[in-house]
């Protein structure tokens, strides 16, 4: 029994890591790279082994850096099952189509602009006919219930309390006489954040996969990024300006909702207008009512009093491309939310464009932003910021509220580790960028745990 890291390590996007078990091959996530975007295009585009040879698909959640190169995979020869939560399969449903339909309007963008260099046409990684080809494969899990999807392979997922569906995956192997029981966390949660339950342990394990996003810091609780929420929308409204927040379609925007209705119900924060600008958004929100089952007890609560968490007096959900365009003739303050959360790509990159100029704006980081990513630059405060080819001088007010974030920090990772015991015989740091990464490593060994270590691409391990 082997494992082999083959994305996502030194790294916090391209999550992808083939377990190799009775000679069946097994991948634990497929997610896209992100960041330039020649760099982006040929790591997605090729995988280091052959997708035929690949047994089945074990997806942690839906988020595109773990799941969004599944249709590729297809397109190139995979023919196993893909297994995940029923709210994971129902994101995937509407994130893959959307990942497709801006990989097609991308593809023609450059088309167009090589064209006239005389360069050649460039092809999207996959089609939404791929991601039509690929949903079939989906098989529904529920958690604490195992399946199997391969000889000497059992998986049971547990609530990572990340996103909507999003599972901690338990794999209890067996080759010969060697048994092992391998933990999957990336992505781990947060406890005490809205909507969703705090994270599960199994309990036992032998090797711990676990991410590292925010592995080099501890941040504080999240009541106090509701305060910071407060400050910043209502210093923005005594300048008359508008915020502008880059959200990921699922989780960051849901959480957003949740504490702008409060904060609006409470007081806290004048009536304005706020806006949701994003049809993947309003899509995963729909689906985030339709699986009232991965709430926690607050949120259930106000369910069963007929309050919706995601919709109160002054919020519009867009689809059309008339209505984003009609957000640029809003005078006032106001709050528009749009992806992409790193703003890589969609509607955000347009209010962007419109908004970063103006002093009396805030761009409101809510995420974790990779490298070389637009949103990166912006947290950065770079003198200048290209976007849709043209240069911009950001001089809008950038807030980063970094408690927002659904991943857990440093203690939380130490502590949730401490739960499997101090016998584990490997911890393998992934998911977070090298400097995130090795902290973690660091501050685990430093707590007791042996064999910790943070792999580099290509790297197999023996189980």
């Amino acid at each position: 029994m082997e494992i082999t890291f083959t994305g996502g390590v030194r790294s916090v996007t391209g999550s992808r890591h083939l377990l190799r078990v009775n000679n069946k091959y097994h991948l634990l996530d497929c997610g896209f790279f992100q960041g330039r975007r020649a760099e982006t295009y040929e790591k997605n585009r090729s995988f280091p082994f052959e997708p035929s040879s690949v047994d089945s698909v074990v997806l942690s959640h839906a988020h595109i850096d773990h799941s969004a190169n599944i249709p590729n995979l297809v397109r190139q020869g995979f023919k196993g099952k893909i297994y995940a939560t029923s709210a994971t399969c129902d994101l995937c449903g509407a994130m893959l189509k959307d990942s497709a339909m801006i990989q097609e309007t991308d593809a023609r963008y450059m088309t167009r602009k090589n064209k006239k260099k005389g360069l050649p046409a460039v092809e999207p990684i996959y089609t939404m006919e791929d991601v039509e080809n690929t949903l079939p494969y989906f098989i529904a899990c529920n958690y604490h219930e195992s399946f199997s999807p391969g000889p000497g392979a059992e998986v049971t997922f547990f609530d990572a309390g990340h996103i909507l569906g999003s599972a901690v995956t338990l794999l209890e192997l067996k080759e010969g006489e060697y048994e092992v029981k391998l933990l999957y966390a990336v992505d781990l949660g947060r406890k005490d954040i809205p909507i969703l339950r705090d994270p599960e342990c199994p309990g036992e394990a032998d090797y711990l996969i676990l991410e590292s996003t925010y592995g080099d810091r501890i941040r504080p609780e999240f009541e106090s990024a509701i305060r910071e929420l407060e400050k910043v929308v209502n210093r923005t409204v005594k300048k008359s300006g508008k915020i502008i927040i880059p959200a990921f379609a699922v989780e960051r925007t849901q959480t957003l909702i949740y504490c702008l209705h409060k904060l609006s119900y409470e007081g806290r924060i004048p009536q304005l207008p706020v806006y949701v600008d994003s049809p993947l958004a309003v899509n995963v929100t729909d689906i985030f009512r339709s699986h009232p089952e991965y709430f926690d007890a607050e949120t259930r609560g106000l369910i069963a009093q007929d309050d919706d968490p995601f919709g109160f007096a002054g919020l519009t959900y867009t689809r059309s491309v008339e209505e984003s365009k009609a957000l640029n003739e809003v005078t006032g303050p106001c709050i528009i939310i749009s992806a992409s959360g790193m703003c890589e790509n969609g509607r955000i990159l347009h209010h962007l464009a419109n908004n970063i100029e103006n002093p009396k704006n805030t761009i409101l980081i809510v995420g974790f932003m990779a490298n070389n990513t637009l949103g990166r630059r912006i947290v950065d405060h770079t003198e200048t910021v290209r976007i849709f080819g043209e240069e911009y001088h950001p001089r809008a007010e950038v807030v980063t509220i970094g408690a927002f974030s659904a991943h857990a920090d440093q203690a939380a990772l130490v502590e949730y580790a401490e739960h499997l015991g101090k016998n584990l015989k490997g911890i393998f740091v992934v998911h977070g960028e090298e400097q995130q990464s090795l902290a973690l490593a660091s501050s685990l060994k430093q707590d007791g745990f042996k064999n910790v270590i943070v792999p580099e691409i290509g790297d197999t391990v023996s189980l």
